[in-house]
């Protein structure tokens, strides 16, 4: 499967919900898995169970991640997969407000990747797919 795209997906990256589903969806394709499983998975939480938002995948327990992302197709990432999903809507949840207004300020976009670095699970080949279709919308908030 070539790169996917986030209107591949149904995202819109226009607001802040649009952007979380894109950050979910270059986690998910970040991953050292076939492209095609990453995607199910995507589908699977997203529009299967309405797992959208970050309180959403928070409220939801490890196993029943597991359980989705096994559906998906994911066998040996499945465990540290949840795990780290949790971390991420939980970190997200608490700091993109304010991530997104630092945007403005003198780190800008460089700030923004040096966050999403933060997160356990994302490296660069994650902060690559999220920038290719989030840069537009953080520029917009005032990122350079």
């Amino acid at each position: 499967m070539k790169d996917v795209t986030a209107r591949a997906l149904g995202i819109e990256v226009e607001d802040d919900l649009g952007l979380f589903r894109w950050l979910l969806a270059s986690f998910l394709m970040g991953k050292p898995i076939r492209s095609t499983v990453a995607v199910k998975a995507y589908r699977v939480l997203v529009h299967e169970r309405g797992l959208d938002t970050p309180q959403k995948l928070v409220q939801t327990s490890h196993s029943a991640l597991v359980r989705l992302l096994g559906q998906a197709g994911y066998r040996r990432y499945d465990e540290s997969t949840a795990r780290r999903l949790h971390a991420l809507a939980n970190k997200v949840e608490v700091e993109l407000a304010a991530q997104l207004e630092a945007l403005q300020g003198a780190a800008g976009i460089e700030g923004f990747k040096r966050w999403l670095m933060e997160f356990e699970g994302i490296g660069p080949k994650t902060v690559e797919i999220f920038l290719r279709e989030g840069r537009a919308h953080l520029t917009k908030l005032g990122g350079r």
